[in-house]
C-alpha cells in the first residue's frame, strides 16, 4: 500500500519535533496507522535551516502554496501559526481536497467556523489535537471518549507561561514583574507576553473546547478575558492563608440561560488536585453527567509533546480517510446540522463566589457599613479575615470570601464600598470556584 504523503508547512519548534517523532517512531506509527506516513515536502522560509533538519529525506521549498497544490500530497500539516497566511494555506489545501492537521488555536478560535464549513463541503478532515494543551489528548477525550456524557463544565489551567509565573509568585514571594522576567529567561514567555499573561491564548483554547463540549460554533469574541498582570503577591499570600491557590483558569459551563465562557485568575481550594498543578504544566478538569469529574494532566507545550498530538492526528486521518464522510467523527463532535447557537452569557450574569480585599481605616463601624452594603445586594459572607495595621499606618486589610452571587451584584456593591470615606483605594476582586465534582 502506498505510504501517506505529508506536506509539512513550517519546521520550527513544533514542526521540527513532528519531523523527529515521525522519523524515530515510524515503524510503530505504521503499525498503528496501517500504512507508512512519510513527510514528502517541507515548506519553510528559512531554506538552509529546513535542509539541515531534513538532511535529504524530504523535498524542501519556500513556497508553501506549491505544497498544498501538489497532487501527491495527501495531508497538509500547518505549523506556521498566525491568522493570515496560515488561513489562506488551510483553505487552499481544503479546496484542493487535502486533509489538514493544525496546531493553530488562534486561527481555529477566530476562523474555525469558516474552515469547518469549507472542509465539510469538500469532504475532508481538519484535525487539531495539538491546538489545545500540547501533548494532552483533551480534544480526543471531549470529541470521542466522553461522547456518552452531557458535559456540564470544564475548568482548565491551559497556559503554561501564566501558571509558571503564578507558581513563582507563590513559592518565591516575588512580584509579577520579576516572575515574568524569570519566565522570559527560561524561554517560557515571549518578549511580548501579552497573549499569555492577559489570558488571550487561554481564551483561544477554551473557545475550542466549549464548541466541542456543548455543540456550539466558535465564539471567541464573546469570551470574557482577564489576565494575571494586575495580580498582587499579597493576594496570593492571603489566599494561601485561607486555604486557596490562585490559578489562571479557563472556565466554561452549561447553564439554563446559556454558556459561560471566561478566563480569569481564580481561587481554588488547595485540596483540589488541579490547585497543585505548578510550573509550566497544564491540567483540564471536565465534569460529565455520567462519568463525573475527570482530570487530564501533562505538558501543554514543547516540541515533542505537541508533536505527539500532531502525529496522533496524522494517524487518525490516515485511518479514516477512506471512510465515508458521514461515518467520521464530526469536527466539533456534534453533527454539523445539530450545532446549536446557544448564547454566551455576559460576565455580569455569571454566578460565582468572590474574594474581596479592602483597605479600610481602623475605626468603629467600618465593618458594619461594608456588610450593610453587601446585604443590600443580597451578598452573604462565607469567611472574613482582618489584618492588623502596619506600624505607623491607620488602615488595615480586610479580606472577605462571599457565597455564590451574580457578578453584577458584586460590581454594584464594590462601587458603593469604594465611595465610603473609610475605604482607601480600590477593592480587589478575584473570583472563586470550588470545582466540586458533585456540583
Amino acid at each position: 500500500m502506498r505510504p501517506i504523503h505529508v506536506g509539512l508547512l513550517g519546521i520550527g519548534t513544533v514542526g521540527g519535533g513532528t519531523f523527529t517523532v515521525l522519523g524515530r517512531n515510524k515503524e510503530e506509527i505504521a503499525r498503528r496507522a496501517g500504512r507508512e506516513i512519510l513527510i514528502r515536502t517541507v515548506a519553510d522560509r528559512d531554506l538552509e535551516k529546513a535542509r539541515s533538519l531534513v538532511n535529504g529525506s524530504a523535498q524542501v521549498t519556500d513556497d508553501a502554496f506549491s505544497v498544498v497544490r501538489d497532487p501527491d500530497i495527501d495531508i497538509v500539516v500547518e505549523l506556521i501559526g498566525g491568522c493570515t497566511v496560515a488561513k489562506d494555506l488551510i483553505l487552499a489545501a481544503i479546496d484542493h481536497g487535502k486533509h489538514v492537521v493544525t496546531a493553530n488555536k488562534a486561527l481555529l478560535a477566530l476562523h474555525g467556523n469558516e474552515i469547518f464549513v469549507a472542509a465539510q463541503r469538500k469532504d475532508v478532515m481538519v484535525a487539531f489535537e495539538a491546538a489545545v494543551c500540547g501533548g494532552i489528548p483533551i480534544i480526543k477525550a471531549l470529541r470521542e471518549g466522553l461522547t456518552a456524557n452531557r458535559i456540564e463544565w470544564i475548568a482548565g489551567i491551559i497556559n503554561g507561561t501564566s501558571n509558571f509565573i503564578l507558581t513563582e509568585m507563590r513559592t518565591r514571594g516575588v512580584s509579577f514583574g520579576l516572575a515574568l522576567k524569570d519566565a522570559q529567561a527560561h524561554g517560557y514567555a515571549e518578549a511580548d507576553p501579552t497573549f499569555d499573561v492577559e489570558g488571550i491564548d487561554a481564551a483561544h483554547k477554551l473557545t475550542i473546547m466549549a464548541a466541542i463540549s456543548f455543540g456550539i460554533p466558535m465564539k471567541f469574541d464573546a469570551a470574557y478575558t482577564e489576565g494575571i498582570s494586575r495580580l498582587s503577591r499579597i493576594d496570593i499570600r492571603y489566599a494561601e492563608e485561607l486555604g486557596y491557590r490562585i490559578k489562571l483558569l479557563g472556565i466554561t459551563k452549561r447553564k439554563p440561560e446559556g454558556i459561560e465562557l471566561r478566563v480569569h485568575p481564580t481561587l481554588i481550594p488547595e485540596r483540589r488536585l488541579i490547585a497543585n498543578v505548578d510550573g509550566v504544566m497544564n491540567a483540564v478538569l471536565v465534569k460529565g453527567d455520567a462519568v463525573g469529574a475527570t482530570l487530564y494532566y501533562g505538558a501543554g507545550a514543547g516540541a515533542e509533546p505537541t508533536a505527539s498530538a500532531v502525529v496522533a492526528d496524522l494517524v487518525d486521518v490516515t485511518r479514516m480517510q477512506t471512510a465515508d464522510p458521514e461515518h467520521r467523527v464530526p469536527h466539533l463532535a456534534f453533527q454539523p446540522d445539530k450545532v446549536s447557537d446557544l448564547p454566551i452569557l455576559p460576565i455580569a450574569e455569571v454566578e460565582s463566589a468572590y474574594y474581596l480585599r479592602l483597605r479600610a481605616y481602623d475605626k468603629p463601624g467600618v465593618l458594619a457599613d461594608i456588610t450593610r452594603i453587601l446585604a443590600d445586594v443580597e451578598i452573604s459572607i462565607d469567611a472574613m479575615m482582618q489584618k492588623e495595621p502596619h506600624e505607623g499606618e491607620e488602615h488595615a486589610d480586610i479580606i472577605m470570601l462571599t457565597h455564590l452571587t451574580r457578578e453584577k451584584h458584586v460590581i454594584a456593591a464594590i462601587d458603593r464600598i469604594e465611595k465610603l470615606p473609610t475605604i482607601v483605594g480600590p477593592v480587589t476582586r478575584i473570583r472563586m470556584e470550588e470545582l466540586n465534582a458533585k456540583r
